[in-house]
């Protein structure tokens, strides 16, 4: 019989602080309820008739007196809360040790190195900064001096930003490739992130964009991890968005870059139509890079609205046996004065025809119960750390 999962990862969409926020600077961050809140609801009738207002402790959302799928919120087990370790955690990799950060910029031997094996003629920046902020700032100089622009944030990420028309994005991403073959060991960064822009000629009050020719260049994974064992049991495990980034190629079959979180859809409902079997994996990232760290509420919500209005179209593609999975992978509070990801809960819904209806999974343990569930799902190998709850939630 042909399984199939659809599992869609609404990037940075958090649901409450988790029990440690505090040590991460986090306290009273809610992504979800914080943008419900400051902006007088949110319409998203959808997910609402799954049950995302049923969860426990959610706040300022809808409930649905006899929700359609199964429920529930996960806590972090790892040390951080960036993409890298919340995708790794759902995949079963249990990250105990936090990835290094650099609040006063990265040491002078890494860069005298980076500049020194890409040939460019320096660097401007070197600091933790918002993305935008950064290119109004040292944008001009960058193009004048032909230096990229080298930025971190409170994650564990080395950014380059360069100008499309200075840096051809083949050239930007070389340089990635470089710095991410120099950033090992103790550097071990989780990604580097390629940043590319351009003038906004839309907008006379903002300089420059950056476009989405965006790429990120992770550690690679250990293995094996979910994807590698779905593989192992002759399944396809297609990637839609950056999740190919994230797992640096590893244990994925097929993969397909998106411009915008639309286009994510689109291609996902391209694979649901071609794709028979296996797992199809998507990651929905302007939640994140566009309205969360830019501190866009409204903008967070309209996202959130449209997501709600696409979500009947992949409903209606599942078929008999298929399994959609919708949750997050840490929070990014745009309703907060910092703009870096928040130590968050994520929310987690599950719901398909062989899905029983109104299941409240309450608190799951960690991220890998998803991946667990989905390793049970498939009858491969399972995971070194997760609990299934398959058995709650599936019919018969």
């Amino acid at each position: 019989m042909e399984k199939r999962v659809i599992w869609i990862i609404l990037d940075s969409v958090g649901i409450g602080e988790l029990p440690d926020a505090k040590e991460y600077g986090d306290e009273g961050t809610n992504t979800l309820g914080n943008i419900a809140k400051s902006q007088g609801g949110l319409d998203i009738p959808n997910l609402v008739s799954l049950g995302i207002g049923n969860i426990e402790g959610a706040k300022y959302l809808e409930k649905c007196h006899e929700p359609k799928g199964a429920y529930g919120k996960a806590k972090e087990i790892s040390c951080g809360k960036d993409t890298t370790t919340g995708h790794w955690e759902m995949a079963g990799i249990w990250s105990k040790k936090p990835f290094p950060t650099y609040s006063e910029g990265f040491p002078k031997d890494i860069i005298d190195s980076f500049i020194e094996k890409t040939g460019i003629p320096g660097v401007l920046g070197n600091k933790p900064a918002s993305g935008t902020a950064i290119l109004e700032e040292l944008g001009e100089e960058h193009i004048k001096t032909r230096k990229p622009i080298v930025y971190t944030s409170a994650d564990s990420v080395f950014q380059i930003a360069c100008h499309e028309e200075v840096y051809s994005v083949e050239e930007l991403y070389k340089m990635c490739q470089i710095a991410r073959e120099i950033l090992q060991g103790e550097h071990g960064v989780a990604r580097v992130i390629a940043r590319p822009f351009i003038d906004n000629v839309q907008d006379s009050n903002v300089k420059f964009k950056r476009t989405s020719n965006r790429r990120d260049f992770s550690l690679k994974p250990s293995e094996p991890n979910l994807l590698t064992n779905i593989i192992d049991k002759g399944e396809n495990v297609v990637a839609v968005g950056k999740i190919e980034d994230i797992f640096s190629g590893s244990g994925i079959t097929e993969a397909i870059h998106t411009k915008d979180n639309m286009d994510g859809i689109d291609k996902t409902l391209e694979y649901m139509d071609s794709v028979k079997s296996g797992l199809i994996f998507t990651n929905l990232v302007e939640f994140d890079s566009v309205w969360g760290h830019r501190n866009d509420p409204k903008g967070y919500k309209e996202g959130l609205e449209q997501f709600d209005k696409r979500l009947p179209e992949i409903i209606s593609a599942l078929r008999e046996e298929d399994v959609l999975i919708i949750n997050a992978d840490h929070g990014c509070d745009p309703t907060t004065e910092g703009t870096d990801h928040t130590r968050e809960y994520i929310p987690v819904l599950i719901y398909g025809k062989n899905i029983k209806e109104n299941v409240d999974l309450e608190i799951l343990d960690s991220f890998a119960d998803i991946g667990q569930t989905i390793a049970d799902i498939f009858k491969c190998k399972a995971l070194e750390v997760g609990n299934s709850f398959l058995d709650k939630v599936r019919r018969g």
